[in-house]
């Protein structure tokens, strides 16, 4: 058995652990862009695991005109991090400023998918359980609302049927396709 035999799964629950704590600052940075409800039990699990790391940051870096660039920068630094320790167990050399370029199209691809997934699970909760109120439906919903109401205003409901949804998933996807790849290209990512 040699190192490469670990080196994919090391590489994984890097991807997932780092992955997963990136995907929980960028959400407070758009939960409190949108002013979701900060007493939601979703939004305070957000803040208490997020905080620690924030704190000091925010003595570095304060807020502008309603964003919250201590959390931006975190999870740029985490995200960056991420990739180094994957570039790095997969022996692809020490590389230092590499992964700060190339954790900028990954942050763009994150915040993309976080809105994508958002309208997903809002449109399948809506056929399961319309109408019917949990915490973590109505942040979906906080996230997802700004992209639904431009999009029902261009496709209004056809027959009660409201395919806005679909209409913002298609936009997304198309819009990932359209930037990330010059992102990638222009920050030289080989991810």
């Amino acid at each position: 058995m040699d190192g490469s035999y670990l080196t994919n799964p090391l590489a994984f629950l890097v991807q997932v652990l780092l992955g997963l704590y990136a995907l929980v600052v960028v959400l407070r940075f758009l939960l409190q862009y949108l002013r979701a409800d900060f007493y939601n039990p979703v939004s305070q699990f957000v803040v208490q695991v997020t905080d620690p790391a924030l704190r000091p940051l925010r003595r570095l870096v304060s807020g502008w005109g309603g964003w919250d660039l201590a959390s931006l920068l975190l999870a740029w630094l985490v995200k960056a991090l991420e990739l180094l320790l994957v570039v790095l167990i997969k022996g692809h050399g020490l590389h230092l400023f590499g992964p700060l370029l190339w954790a900028l199209p990954e942050l763009v691809a994150l915040g993309i998918n976080i809105f994508l997934f958002a309208v997903l699970i809002q449109v399948i909760m809506s056929w399961l359980n319309p109408g019917g109120y949990n915490p973590a439906l109505d942040l979906v919903a906080r996230l997802s609302e700004p992209l639904l109401t431009p999009a029902r205003r261009l496709l209004p409901p056809i027959g009660g049927l409201d395919l806005s949804p679909m209409l913002v998933m298609i936009g997304l996807v198309v819009l990932e396709m359209l930037i990330l790849p010059p992102l990638r290209a222009l920050t030289g990512s080989p991810f």
